[in-house]
């Protein structure tokens, strides 16, 4: 069951990248111990407004109907027993107003041009968002050095600003990731001027999406992520942080 995984890898419960999503992945867990991860998400929605969305089992999905669709039509997120819906699932009840925009554009697409067939930039850059972005609201030295991929500036020139940013891991797929940490581990970064529900919505637009204006963060370099990265030595690696 994923929950059960999910317990047993959590390990470090107090990990940065949970912190969004905290303290409902430990209820989630807690209240999963003898029931579904749907059921469990369905629980834990009664106390965050979640855009009418619920959560439903992956048999309900209407054989031939892409997901997305099916979402934009009912309302429900078939939901599957393992680590990587689960996450899905705390994105939608932390962010619901990004994941419905994110339907809606996705949605969209798929009337306009079908499921098959060329995918085309929006499409793409919804589910690079989707499954691997992070939310970064910082301070313009950092942000800059991120556009330069000057790292050693963007982590230890600059390390004591990164108290004054706010990181969010946003991606589901990316979450999974850090479930078994390593260094490369990388995320498409989204800037933002707030990283509340209503305002990374709101950024949402396809002409931002279709120009991909993402940034790669190596996410385990952020101080105070990784004991790792305390050590110099660790941004040193030029496999994972290239110029």
């Amino acid at each position: 069951m994923a929950v059960e995984i999910l317990r047993q890898e959590l390990g470090s419960a107090a990990a940065p990248w949970l912190a969004p999503y905290s303290p409902g992945v430990h209820e989630i867990v807690r209240d999963a111990e003898s029931t579904s991860v749907v059921a469990a998400l369905n629980a834990a929605r009664t106390d965050r407004s979640t855009q009418g969305i619920r959560f439903v089992e992956q048999s309900a999905l209407v054989a031939g109907e892409p997901y997305e669709s099916f979402i934009a039509r009912t309302a429900c997120v078939p939901t599957r027993e393992n680590i990587h819906d689960f996450f899905n699932g705390m994105v939608w009840l932390t962010y619901p107003h990004t994941k419905r925009q994110l339907n809606v554009l996705q949605a969209g697409q798929l009337v306009l041009h079908g499921s098959s067939g060329p995918r085309g930039a929006l499409r793409d850059a919804l589910t690079i968002f989707d499954e691997n972005a992070a939310l970064l609201q910082a301070p313009a030295e950092l942000i800059e050095a991120l556009h330069r991929r000057d790292w050693k500036t963007l982590f230890i020139g600059e390390r004591q600003l990164w108290s004054s940013a706010r990181l969010v891991i946003f991606g589901h797929a990316l979450l999974e990731k850090l479930m078994k940490p390593r260094k490369a581990i990388t995320a498409h970064v989204w800037i933002v001027d707030d990283v509340s529900d209503a305002a990374v919505a709101a950024s949402l637009t396809p002409e931002r999406l279709q120009a991909k204006s993402f940034l790669p963060l190596p996410v385990l370099g952020v101080p105070g992520w990784w004991d790792a990265n305390n050590d110099a030595g660790f941004y040193d690696d030029v496999t994972v942080f290239r110029s």
